[in-house]
């Protein structure tokens, strides 16, 4: 009697998980958030702008409507502060000689900066034949103060990376692009800088875990796009219903999934970052308020609204070599239609691109998930990305597969392997 009783509690189980992921994860629930945050009343959604407000206020409704738990307080909103630098003077001397100020980038939050051979700095280098944006992004937001030395074979790239300091973090670390093959013995660097302030927000909700508390599992995406821009065929909005409002909706629902369930044994964490687009600042100041030692994994979700290059029932996993989180998931999806494959766009480095970044620097396996077909996404930054582009049953498996190959990390049985930091060289 009691071996008929166990079998058919693990069959009213087995059947409730089932009915719980079908009633979080619907064409028709898809549709809802999708229609929501890729209107033209969020006028795509671009970060600094009121227009973003309206989709802030919706998710973190959707997060409280789910039972998660604010990040802080009463409020989903994880407010910080963008600053947006105008220099009004700098100066270097190396050797005691002054030296062409086109050669020198400075990157900082402090109105004023004085730098020298004895202020501690690290340096790194970026080398001939390194990409160096690639190289530039992932220094930048090592969160460390470096003074990095760009070969001179990068002379003509060398101004555009200004665009690292259009908007910054606040923050007490410093970096210093330097155009030169040599590190100098001695110099003195002075920057004086003014700051237009524009307040950020990201949108983050909190499912407490049962008996590993202090482990944390995060499931991101971001919900910002690029607004309003110049009109074709008759369309200024870039509503973002692949990038990345497809991919929010899975952050949404998995919630509402998670929260149904009700059995995970670590921390989940749910989180819209705003920003990327502007170069992935939501997600760095996120990921600087966590102990990287404490996120056992980071499923970012991003582009998620087409089919995989393989067609249906398949994605692709950002850095798949970097850890065995990918193993992992596809472990969790044996005897299932659905397939997880390592990223077959390595060269276009996307394992840095994304918001998963910061934390896979600092050793987390933190991976994207994507469908983008990015050597061929039509839609990809263009007034088209609309909700009629979507294959909303085919969104619906993914994140169903992505609920089911993560269990084992929600509850503890496995702890994907950490990700090599990045060195400074």
């Amino acid at each position: 009697m009691k071996r008929v009783l166990f079998l058919l509690a693990i069959i009213a189980n087995i059947a409730a998980c089932a009915q719980s992921i079908n009633s979080a994860t619907s064409v028709k629930e898809v549709e809802r958030i999708e229609t929501t945050l890729a209107s033209d009343e969020m006028r795509g959604r671009k970060a600094g702008t009121p227009d973003i407000d309206k989709a802030a206020n919706f998710i973190a409704d959707e997060f409280k409507k789910t039972g998660l738990q604010p990040l802080k307080g009463d409020s989903y909103l994880q407010d910080f502060i963008m600053l947006r630098p105008k220099l009004k003077d700098l100066k270097l001397k190396l050797e005691g000689a002054d030296v062409d100020m086109k050669n020198i980038i400075v990157i900082t939050s402090q109105p004023e900066l004085s730098i020298d051979q004895k202020s501690g700095y690290e340096f790194a280098s970026i080398k001939a034949g390194d990409n160096l944006f690639t190289k530039a992004i992932g220094l930048n937001q090592a969160g460390k103060n470096i003074i990095v030395m760009v070969d001179t074979s990068f002379a003509k790239q060398f101004p555009r990376l200004t665009f690292l300091k259009r908007q910054v973090l606040k923050s007490n670390t410093n970096i210093v692009f330097m155009l030169g093959n040599t590190i100098p013995k001695e110099f003195k660097i002075k920057a004086d800088h003014s700051f237009e302030e524009t307040k950020f927000a990201n949108v983050v909700g909190v499912l407490p875990g049962k008996s590993k508390k202090n482990e944390y599992v995060i499931f991101a995406a971001h919900y910002d796009h690029l607004g309003i821009g110049k009109p074709s065929a008759n369309d200024s909005i870039y509503n973002g219903a692949n990038d990345d409002a497809a991919g929010i909706a899975a952050v949404i629902m998995l919630a509402d999934y998670f929260k149904k369930l009700n059995t995970n044994e670590r921390t989940l964490v749910f989180a819209a970052f705003t920003a990327e687009e502007l170069g992935g600042f939501g997600s760095q100041y996120f990921s600087q308020q966590y102990n990287p030692a404490q996120v056992m994994a980071m499923f970012n979700i991003e582009m998620i609204g087409t089919e995989s290059k393989w067609g249906k029932n398949s994605a692709y996993i950002t850095g798949f070599e970097k850890s065995n989180m990918g193993e992992i998931l596809q472990q969790n999806l044996k005897g299932t239609s659905f397939t997880f494959y390592p990223d077959p766009y390595t060269q276009q480095a996307l394992f840095y691109r994304s918001d998963n970044a910061t934390l896979a620097r600092l050793g987390v396996p933190a991976h994207t998930i994507s469908t983008s077909k990015m050597d061929n996404e039509p839609n990809y930054h263009k007034v088209s990305d609309e909700i009629k582009t979507l294959d909303m049953e085919n969104m619906v498996q993914i994140i169903k597969a992505i609920a089911e190959s993560s269990k084992t990390i929600v509850s503890g049985k496995d702890t994907p392997s950490r990700v090599k930091p990045e060195s400074l060289d």
